[in-house]
């Protein structure tokens, strides 16, 4: 009956066999191993029978029978037995995105690794436990766990494998935040490990490569490049028979990539074909990228029943499942093809968005937990414990200290932003309270000069013309000679009256343009102070076209603001001779231009300046947009482009 445990063992796993047939040698090989005494042999070929239950998919006997060989383990204190179990038991949760239960048994098995200095193993834990937390979006834990795993595999010998699972993960991550010359500087280090022709090329691990790069390309927009790749890795050998989820995975992205390049040859088939094949192997959550894209294609055909067609069936697909992402990206796409609907689909694409962000810091908080607890836990192989507890000491120092620094990081974070947040609002306010102020000063001057005015008409002209008007009558007494003589020198001095009126009339007209300009006043006394304080020239040029009057308090505010950011960014960093600031109106928008001859920067770069960000905050409230073109010793032009409203409070206009 031993003998044909190593016969079971295979049979179990034979991919020519039916379903069925494996589960009935699966379970007659252990059958055998369970009767067996608690020993290493045994214990090791428990571990094959879940392997078994785990190719077959049957997660339910996989997890009872790592549970069972942990079980033996602990009671055998066999420290690698409990270790590797702990990971099993790992992989089944994280399959069935149980995540909290993966990461507290991963962590338990990086513990128990760390103790035995078995830094293999330690390494691929570590390894786990990274893909766990970028599958949570965890995204700076898991670069901190992969970067612990290549700190470990470096030292050791034969470990390709691992270091490419390293560097791709690293890829992926660096993508997912932006950063894409590091996406694509560790994607090529992964392509360059699998130069070793030990790694098994069943595996695809370069195909893998190929699309993760071309997916880089294409977050990038540089479509061109990443259909180059894409193309590459489609042409790897017996790609579809070996890993047919890849080969899908690439014919989506490369159409997709076509699309956006305006490429149509081969589509829409390779959309459908990606779609089939992902629906053959029940991949629900990847149907939804073919749908969306499918989407978008029939929206650039023109095709708006079959957009809106596929943009629903996304949505409906997606909504199965726990992963939200995949609803926003159907939610984003339906709002678009489907304008008539699209304030609905914007307001539970922004629910589901608040939802899925918190559920990110709430896994993200649980894993820290996890870990802090787990150490405070005693571990349950006393001997073990005994004989490594400084080691356990100082692990746990170091992992409390670590986690320390990371709350202490974050609120910091935190800090610096309602620093921020504060800082605008008092800066709103002062701008505003300056406004309201010259607003006042405007108005106690319009009352006095009114006051002024009718004094002038009441004891000047209204007198005049009484004294004209009686000197006019008398004049029916005198002789006609006389009379003419009289008469010619009242019509002078009611010229005199007239030109007196006019030139009162030029003052109500002048008080009245001031008042209109009143923003462009406050500006001018910003480069007036400009222009005393720094030895660079400044050009201002206003559009008369502009109608200031029917700009709102909050986008003057806001472009005064931004006209100040940039004139000390200018100040601070440009180095430049001549600075100009320039407002005109273009199609309906009022359109900020601050350009210099200054040295410049590179905006690939230059993305995070808090100067940057406060100008971009700006426009967003005023509903405009920004525009930045610079490059090293070219100068930078700063183009804010306000669309122009109708004013709902001009009784409050500056």
């Amino acid at each position: 009956m031993q003998d044909s445990l190593p016969i079971y063992l295979s049979l179990a796993n034979d991919i020519q066999i039916n379903y069925a047939l494996k589960q009935q040698y699966a379970q007659k090989a252990f059958s055998i191993v369970v009767k067996q005494k608690n020993d290493s042999i045994s214990r090791f070929n428990l571990f094959k029978i879940a392997n078994r239950y785990y190719n077959m998919n049957d997660f339910k006997s996989y997890h009872e029978i790592s549970q069972l060989v942990l079980d033996r383990s602990i009671s055998s204190k066999d420290s690698t037995s409990i270790a590797k179990a702990y990971i099993y038991l790992g992989d089944y949760y994280s399959s069935r995105v149980i995540s909290d239960s993966a990461f507290r048994n991963y962590f338990l098995a990086q513990k128990i690794y760390l103790q035995i200095n078995d830094q293999y193993n330690l390494a691929k834990t570590l390894l786990s436990k990274a893909s766990l937390q970028y599958n949570e979006s965890d995204f700076f834990e898991s670069e901190i766990s992969v970067f612990k795993a290549l700190s470990i595999l470096k030292n050791q010998k034969n470990v390709n494998d691992q270091l490419y699972e390293c560097y791709n993960l690293l890829g992926i991550l660096y993508n997912e935040r932006g950063e894409y010359e590091k996406a694509l500087e560790y994607q090529n280090k992964a392509l360059n490990t699998l130069n070793d022709k030990s790694i098994p090329a069943d595996l695809q691990l370069k195909a893998t490569s190929l699309n993760n790069i071309g997916f880089v390309y294409m977050r990038m927009k540089n479509y061109k490049q990443a259909i180059v790749y894409f193309e590459r890795g489609l042409q790897e050998k017996n790609l579809f028979e070996e890993k047919t989820i890849l080969y899908a995975m690439l014919l989506d992205n490369l159409a997709y990539s076509k699309l956006k390049s305006k490429r149509l040859d081969g589509l829409p088939v390779q959309f459908y074909r990606s779609l089939k094949i992902r629906d053959s192997l029940g991949l629900k959550m990847a149907k939804v990228s073919n749908q969306i894209h499918l989407s978008e294609y029939y929206a650039f055909k023109r095709d708006t029943l079959r957009a809106i067609q596929f943009s629903k069936q996304a949505l409906l697909l997606s909504r199965s499942s726990d992963k939200l992402a995949n609803t926003l990206l159907a939610l984003k796409q339906i709002a678009v093809v489907d304008p008539e609907n699209a304030s609905k689909y914007s307001k539970e694409y922004i629910q589901l968005n608040d939802k899925m962000l918190k559920a990110e810091r709430n896994m993200g908080e649980k894993f820290s937990r996890i870990e802090y607890e787990t150490n405070e836990i005693k571990d349950q192989n006393s001997n073990l414990q005994e004989k490594n507890k400084t080691l356990v000491y100082v692990f746990s120092i170091c992992t409390l200290l670590g986690l320390f620094f990371y709350v202490y990081k974050t609120q910091q974070a935190r800090n610096r932003e309602l620093l921020f947040k504060q800082q605008q609002q008092i800066a709103n306010e002062d701008i505003y309270n300056l406004m309201i102020s010259q607003q006042n000063e405007i108005e106690l001057t319009r009352i006095k000069e009114k006051k002024r005015v009718a004094q002038e008409l009441h004891d000047g002209v209204l007198g005049r013309m009484f004294g004209i008007r009686i000197s006019l009558d008398s004049l029916d007494k005198l002789d006609e000679s006389e009379a003419i003589s009289k008469r010619k020198k009242y019509l002078d001095e009611l010229k005199n009256v007239e030109q007196d009126i006019r030139e009162i009339s030029h003052d109500l007209n002048r008080e009245k343009s001031e008042l209109i300009n009143n923003f462009v006043s406050i500006l001018s006394k910003l480069f007036e102070d400009q222009i005393n304080t720094y030895s660079s020239k400044l050009i201002t040029v206003f559009d008369p076209e502009i109608k200031w009057d029917l700009i709102s308090n909050i986008v003057k505010i806001n472009l005064y603001r931004i006209v100040q950011e940039g004139l000390q960014n200018c100040n601070k960093y440009a180095e430049a001779d001549i600075i100009k600031v320039e407002f005109k109106n273009e199609n309906g928008n009022l359109v900020l231009i601050i350009e210099d001859d200054g040295i410049g920067f590179n905006t690939n770069k230059t993305k995070n300046g808090i100067g940057l960000i406060n100008i971009e905050y700006r426009a967003r409230e005023c509903k405009g947009t920004v525009t930045i073109k610079s490059a090293k010793g070219e100068g930078t032009i700063l183009t804010i482009r306000v669309p122009i409203e109708p004013n709902n409070n001009l009784h409050n206009d500056i």
